[in-house]
């Protein structure tokens, strides 16, 4: 392939749009690297969440997380997207990449701050850093991309605009015209890419970007359970009886494994034949990462109820583990599963996603959704993925 053809060690290869036949495409291990610093975003946001879920404040610490997600989200997904239409590996595109990976940990130290104070300057000049370093790509891709130049100038000019608004945004005052303010700007930050390929699209290789998707999803499923096994143990000096907490880490386990499994059903790949599929997977992947990462959040508020260290009912509490649960079935279902299955499985999941906001009412938590989950994968290994027809049903 001549995107990525051999070149003597200090000079830079042509940044051609590469070919989206190309076998064997996997992540790269720039890529794999470059997930990893998102860990950190995404575990420092997600014990914010937690934070002000135990405390009570659903209101702001929903808010607070859903804003400061889109900010880690947004700019995985460009990154991702323009990397499996342009990707080099020479230096250049390496240190660029670099850039990007240091903006997501300026915009991870500013996280707290943005939960407690409603400031959101560290948070939004770690974004721009990662967005300045995607026009610079993008410009550099638009010297070589032939009749794609259209395409990448306009990605290059719209990311551009739209970091001057969220500089501008740091003037607006804490409060609901600032959250108007942020969903304004976001639909604009999501509005780009229709902007700059609503002509001619730039070439995506379906199974390496399904695959960059499920590896993120393991990403922060792992998290999950990493953050959720550390409150566990943090808890058992605090409580009575052991009994609950080996429930809870049982269930959690259950829980996670179950999503994994249902996240992993479909043939991914199927689901991204158009440009408007691809928006339409790209985008409600932010409910589903954003879901996960929640989960252990909610685990966690469970823990602190059970330790005493939240005054939070046992109802609230469960809520915050429910919710993330059905969100993360329904947005999965929707983008990847309901085309390759058939009417029993798109019924089950559906209904499944449903009953699991049931689980509340129960003295055991996350019991009905372990057991929910688990009836739904029983249903998707005796019921095995169906010829998807290709028709967009969106």
């Amino acid at each position: 392939m001549t995107a990525n053809s051999a070149a003597p060690r200090f000079q830079l290869r042509t940044m051609l749009p590469r070919d989206p036949a190309q076998p064997h495409r996997t992540a790269s291990s720039l890529e794999l690297f470059f997930d990893l610093v998102f860990v950190v975003a995404v575990s420092i946001a997600s014990a914010q969440l937690h934070h002000a879920l135990s405390e009570g404040d659903f209101l702001h610490g929903v808010t607070s997380y859903a804003m400061v997600f889109f900010a880690i989200w947004w700019a995985w997904m460009n990154f991702t997207w323009f990397a499996t239409s342009f990707d080099t590996d020479d230096w250049l595109y390496r240190v660029t990449t670099f850039v990007q990976m240091g903006g997501v940990l300026v915009l991870a130290a500013g996280v707290p701050r943005a939960f407690a104070e409603g400031d959101f300057t560290i948070t939004v000049l770690g974004y721009v850093v990662m967005r300045v370093a995607m026009v610079a790509q993008w410009l550099r891709a638009s010297r070589t991309a032939g009749p794609l130049r259209s395409a990448t100038r306009r990605y290059a000019l719209g990311i551009a605009v739209v970091q001057v608004l969220w500089i501008l945004f740091l003037l607006i005052p804490a409060g609901m015209l600032q959250l108007i303010a942020f969903v304004v700007f976001a639909l604009l930050e999501i509005s780009v890419p229709v902007f700059a390929e609503y002509r001619r699209q730039t070439p995506w290789h379906p199974h390496h970007i399904t695959e960059r998707y499920g590896l993120f999803t393991l990403i922060v499923l792992g998290e999950s359970l990493l953050a959720s096994a550390n409150a566990i143990i943090d808890a058992l000096d605090e409580v009575e009886s052991l009994g609950p907490l080996i429930a809870i880490s049982v269930l959690t386990l259950v829980v996670t494994a179950s999503l994994w499994w249902i996240y992993f059903w479909p043939p991914h790949h199927r689901a991204i034949t158009t440009f408007r599929r691809s928006l339409r997977y790209g985008y409600t992947h932010y409910l589903v990462f954003a879901a996960a990462a929640a989960f252990s959040a909610g685990i966690e508020v469970e823990l602190d109820v059970l330790t005493g260290e939240s005054h939070l009912s046992n109802v609230a509490a469960s809520f915050t583990v429910t919710v993330p649960i059905a969100v993360f079935l329904i947005g999965i279902w929707w983008i990847a599963i309901r085309e390759n299955a058939d009417r029993v499985v798109n019924t089950v999941l559906p209904l499944g996603a449903l009953l699991v906001l049931l689980d509340p009412i129960l003295p055991v938590p996350v019991t009905l959704s372990a057991l929910i989950l688990v009836g739904i994968v029983v249903v998707l290994v005796i019921r095995p993925p169906v010829a998807s027809t290709g028709t967009d049903k969106a």
